[in-house]
């Protein structure tokens, strides 16, 4: 194999350091007092209404604009406590940013992400006097498995209301997708273990890594030895392509690339020169985006459907193009083309829509690659928790409060059925089981006086 088609270190140590700094950098303190200035405060707020996790913006934002940055973080960390996390990464403006007022007044609205990222990552900064108090020890004990975003908001909902907790993850650090599947650039600098930090110092949370769910515990040994168990299991399944995958150096899937430069230097992380990543969804943009800023020269995302069926938002899309991207849509992967064991390429036919149905055409084109990416979704694992939970499409069954079909037993996150897979909507899936949980284990009301559920989500 040609070592100049896939290799680490095309680039220098200052391009790598422009490469994979923050995105988007922080707003100073003049930027964001100015910013928090342009919100009207509304009453009945609707960018409230379209936060998942039910953060009081006008609030926090108007303490911004008292430049009060303890106040501003309290008002967001109370009702999402992955906050910072979520400023970051959460479509904010197909959320809270798309249902400001301002929009229909001068079609810019307040940046509200942007505001919470400046109003947590301040706090965390000079955190000073703890916002949380942990509650009276309760002695119930409550085993939450899967340290991602709803496993992590679910251990600090618990342990705040007294209860202890065991964070077990397969994993060698905790975060789950915030640490493995985000593109760098978006976490740069540590920060999702600062966030972790942080919320681990409420107390009351014990974190057991590398253990994994089916082959170091089970659930039933969990629930002799715990009197609830939250699953928070993600999606560890990766969909196969449909086609022939031989073994080769630079056929991988996205989420293992995405995952190798988290954990790595940039400068040793292969790349090739001519990169096709397959899919349409935020992932395939990140490996796609990050493919470009590791010195590939060439670099499309390959999708069977139309423009309009990308799962990725507007904004990822303009964020892939504008970084070289090319994006080829009604293409339908057939087989990987490859010679002498060195992958070569890969063979697509033209699809269309026909009576609503997508069909080939019958034309067929080759994209010359020497890397090929997979990120065309994920799926649950339903094995590891054993053949007790009921599942809906694929993933588990639960009411709105997270409550599986086994006692016990919630879960929350991707795996859940029926969710729209955002950080933001796991945190919340966490959050309310961790209420439902304290409920079932009759303790709602058995609190010291500065720990109501008036005072945290």
């Amino acid at each position: 194999m040609d070592l100049a088609d896939l290799k680490s270190g095309r680039l220098g140590p200052e391009d790598y350091a422009r490469n994979f700094a923050d995105a988007h950098p922080p707003l100073s303190r003049a930027q964001a007092l100015i910013e928090a200035e342009r919100c009207y405060y509304c009453y009945d707020a609707p960018c409230q209404t379209a936060c998942p996790t039910g953060i009081d913006v006008p609030s926090f934002i108007q303490r911004v604009a008292q430049d009060n940055v303890r106040g501003a973080a309290e008002a967001i960390l109370t009702a999402n406590p992955l906050g910072g996390m979520c400023a970051r990464v959460c479509p904010t403006e197909v959320l809270c940013e798309q249902a400001c007022v301002r929009n229909t007044h001068e079609s810019k609205p307040v940046e509200i992400g942007m505001l919470q990222r400046y109003a947590v990552e301040g706090h965390l900064a000079r955190p000073g006097k703890p916002l949380f108090t942990r509650g009276m020890p309760t002695g119930r004990r409550v085993a939450v498995v899967g340290a991602g975003p709803a496993g992590l908001a679910a251990a600090h909902g618990l342990a705040w209301r007294g209860h202890d907790v065991v964070l077990f993850d397969a994993a060698a650090k905790l975060g789950g997708l915030n640490e493995y599947g985000l593109a760098t650039y978006k976490v740069a600098g540590g920060f999702a273990q600062r966030e972790i930090d942080w919320l681990l110092s409420i107390g009351g949370i014990t974190p057991r890594l590398n253990c994994r769910l089916g082959r170091d515990i089970t659930l039933d040994g969990l629930l002799s030895e715990f009197d609830a168990v939250f699953l928070g299991l993600g999606l560890a399944g990766v969909n196969a392509l449909g086609i022939a995958e031989p073994q080769l150096p630079g056929l991988r899937d996205a989420v293992d690339f995405i995952a190798e430069l988290r954990q790595s230097a940039p400068e040793i992380v292969a790349v090739g020169r001519r990169v096709v990543v397959i899919g349409g969804g935020m992932t395939a943009v990140d490996a796609a985006v990050q493919s470009r800023l590791l010195g590939a020269q060439q670099v499309t995302m390959a999708y069977r459907r139309g423009i309009d069926g990308l799962s990725a938002s507007i904004h990822e899309q303009h964020w892939a193009q504008t970084h070289g991207v090319t994006i080829r849509c009604w293409a339908r992967p057939l087989a990987v083309v490859a010679e002498g064991g060195v992958l070569k390429g890969m063979r697509f036919a033209a699809t269309r829509l026909e009576s609503g149905k997508l069909v080939d055409t019958g034309e067929q084109f080759v994209i010359e690659a020497d890397m090929v990416l997979r990120a065309i979704g994920q799926t649950y694992e339903a094995e590891p928790a054993g053949a007790g939970l009921e599942l809906k499409s694929g993933r588990i069954k639960t009411d709105a409060d997270g409550q599986t079909s086994l006692a016990r037993v919630w879960a929350g996150g991707d795996c859940r059925a029926g969710g729209k897979d955002l950080t933001v909507e796991a945190v919340e899936h966490g959050k309310r089981a961790a209420q439902a949980i304290d409920r079932h284990l009759g303790l709602a009301n058995a609190r010291h006086p500065d720990t109501t559920e008036a005072t945290h989500g």
